[in-house]
This record gives C-alpha cells, structure tokens and sequence, in this order.
C-alpha cells in the first residue's frame, strides 16, 4: 500500500502481467510490438482491478497495448489538440484568454491507451525544471490576464511532493494568479499516492483545485474513497474528467453509476470527453452521436449537479466545443417551444422588452479590462452579438478572404 512501493514495482512488459491476467504467446507478442509505439506501464494496483480471464475487461482495455494501436485512422494526428501551436514557451500552452497549462512532467503512473498526449510522455522521464520551468512561470508572471494554472504533464503528482510543492509556492507568488489546478488520474490508478504530507502540502495554495479521470465505476475502490475523501478533507474541491471509451464505458447505466458514485464521494462530473483522435486509439472511439444520446439518458434522470458537460475537442485548437440534445423545438419572435427529457413540448413566452443592457455607470462594464485583457464579450462570436461589435467575421482561409485581400 506504499505509493513508492507501487512505483518501484510499477508493470513494465507481459511478465510482469501474468500474475493478475491470462495472457498466450499470440497475444504477449502482439503487447510487445505495440509497446514499442507507446510503453506500457501499469501500477500493480491498477492492475489487480482487471477480470483475469475477460481480455475485454473495462479496466484492462484501457492500459494493455494493442496490435490496433499501430494503425493510424483518418483524421488523427501526433498533436490533436494543436497545443504546439499555442505554446509560447516549452512546457506551456496558453489557448483561453485568462488560463494556461503548465505541463511539469513526462511521467505517469500508467500509460491510457487512449492518451491524447502520448507524443510527450512515456519517454526517457523529465520534469520540466531549471531554464525551461524558470521561462513558463516568467511567461505566466508577466501576462496578467491570466489567472488560473492547470498543472499537469505527465501526472503531477508523479513529482516528489517537496518538487510540486516548489512548483506551486512560485505559483502561489504571481499576484494575478487567482486559482491553481491540478489534473492528475492518481486517485484512480494509485489512491495510496494521497497521503497525509501530500494533503497538508496541497492546503497551502488554496484556492486550489483537484481534476481527476475515473472512466469506470470498478475504479472507485475503498482505496480511491479513503484518497477522495482525504482530499476533500483537507478543503480541495475535486471534479472529474471522464473520456468516453468504446467498450469501456460507452453504456448509459455504466456512466449513470460512475457519476452518480462520485457525486457520493464529493466529486463533481465535470466533463464527458469525446476520445480525441490520436493515431491509434480508433479503437476506442464512439460516433458523437452516442454520447449525446447517453446525455439524453443523464439529463433529467439524475441530479443537474450529477451531469457533466460532453466535449469534443476538434482538431487544430479549436478548443472544447460542448454538445448536447436539443431541447428548443421552435422559436418566434414571441415565444420558444421547448421540450424536456420526456418529451413534453411546453410554450415559453419572450419577454416583451427587447432589448437588454446593464445599469449605467456600472464598474464592470465602463471600467477598463481586469489584469489588462479583453472583456469577454467583445471577442469572438460575442462580439457579433454586441451592439458596438463588428458587423461580420470571416474565416481567412477561404478563396473570399484570399480574393478580397489582393
């Protein structure tokens, strides 16, 4: 039950899988090949969760390579997400106005064979530190619209805790950085990692935020209880990113469960990831059609605050779009028509004053930009939308943009 213990003994080839699962020569060959793509690693905690005779376990699909994995579909790409192509400095990606990602480590303590982030971990281990650390948090101490840090990699807390707890005090420092948070998927894969000196350390940099990944509700152990609830404890507000898996979760009653067991143990749904297109893990991708469908089955039968929010994030930074069942039928002038989640059609009348504007001399709106950034609402679609906004936006890589621009 000691984290370094795990670590230590952390599963690294098919040997050291067949205690906990039946594994052929056919299919120890076939992990070997697809581990030289992306390693495997998996804590024997992790991996005593699996069904030792189902090779179509949740808990084994997620970590075991695949002869699929080398396969590269249509549409996937080494960077899905277009974080280089935000990154000012190595080690960060600054995409939304006001947050950034601070990538710490290379390191995790299992390697999800769905990853969107493979093309930078699993490698010869590194910690962003020294220069490369020193250059991220200049970037983020002198951009004052930012305000909240996403601490991640790599698993955070991989680190030693005196290393992340260096990392978080420099944090901590930047005046105009108003929340930290941490994703991490060690309260899954190695609950035993939350211990009493990590909590203590941690409720230092309040307000400070806790993202983990439980993707099945056989990951919610005792052992990932006892971790939960020492974090919440210590006054860290936990919410949980879920990434939908063909064969792993991709059944209504399996996420109503997980949900519905996070919400008892003080976690908050917080999104459903569409599985991003990363070469190899077309295995693992559901048409989006069925996670709205599975919304559909979420909205109105469980709690609101039990609900996370489906995400796909589409390629080249568009950033996370969120999807959902439509519930407006029709629309006029005068009056909408909605419908709820038994399909009961209701009449919503418009309000007669058409028009909707703050109080005058309100502060927010007539003072100048908070931390020197752009008021939301004058950028992007908002815009539009804004009475003093422009009149049109365009995509520039168009034969419009190109022949209006010679």
């Amino acid at each position: 039950m000691d984290w370094q213990h795990q670590l230590e003994n952390l599963i690294r080839d098919p040997a050291g899988l067949r205690p906990f699962i039946d594994i052929d020569d056919a299919e120890e060959t076939a992990i070997r090949r697809a581990a030289e793509a992306f390693p495997l690693a998996v804590t024997p905690y992790f991996a005593g969760l699996m069904d030792r005779h189902n090779r179509e376990c949740p808990i084994r699909r997620q970590v075991i390579p695949s002869m699929d994995e080398l396969h590269t579909a249509p549409g996937e790409r080494e960077d899905p997400l277009g974080e280089e192509a935000d990154s000012p400095v190595p080690g960060l990606t600054h995409r939304y106005p006001d947050r950034v990602l601070l990538l710490v480590t290379n390191q995790c303590f299992v390697y999800c064979r769905h990853c969107n982030r493979r093309r930078k971990v699993g490698g010869e281990p590194g910690t962003v530190n020294g220069p490369m650390l020193d250059a991220a948090i200049d970037y983020i101490a002198r951009t004052p619209a930012v305000e909240d840090v996403l601490v991640s990699g790599g698993d955070p807390l991989f680190l030693p805790t005196d290393v992340l707890e260096t990392i978080l005090s420099r944090l901590r420092a930047i005046p105009h950085v108003k929340t930290i948070r941490i994703g991490t998927r060690a309260l899954s894969v190695l609950p035993m990692r939350i211990t009493d000196g990590l909590c203590a350390a941690l409720r230092q940099f309040h307000p400070l935020y806790i993202n983990t990944q439980f993707n099945h509700p056989a990951e919610l152990t005792r052992e990932s209880r006892r971790a939960l609830a020492a974090l919440a404890d210590a006054g860290i507000p936990l919410g949980n990113q879920t990434v939908l898996l063909k064969g792993v979760n991709d059944c209504p009653l399996i996420l109503r469960r997980l949900f519905l067991s996070l919400i008892e143990n003080r976690v908050r749904p917080y999104y459903l990831f569409q599985c991003d297109q990363v070469p190899g893990t077309a295995r693992f991708r559901t048409p989006v059609s069925r996670g709205i469908e599975i919304m559909e089955s979420l909205i109105g039968h469980i709690p609101g605050y039990a609900v996370p929010t489906f995400a796909v994030d589409p390629p080249d930074g568009a950033g996370k779009i969120p999807l959902a069942p439509d519930y407006v039928v029709s629309r006029s002038p005068s009056a909408l028509v909605l419908r709820n989640y038994e399909g009961v059609f209701s009449r919503y009348a418009e309000s007669p004053e058409v028009t909707s504007a703050c109080p005058a001399g309100c502060a927010l709106c007539e003072g100048p930009p908070p931390n020197g950034g752009r008021r939301g609402a004058d950028t992007g679609i908002a815009a539009l939308l804004s009475p003093d906004g422009p009149d049109a936006m365009a995509p520039v890589q168009t034969d419009r943009h190109r022949r209006r621009s010679r």
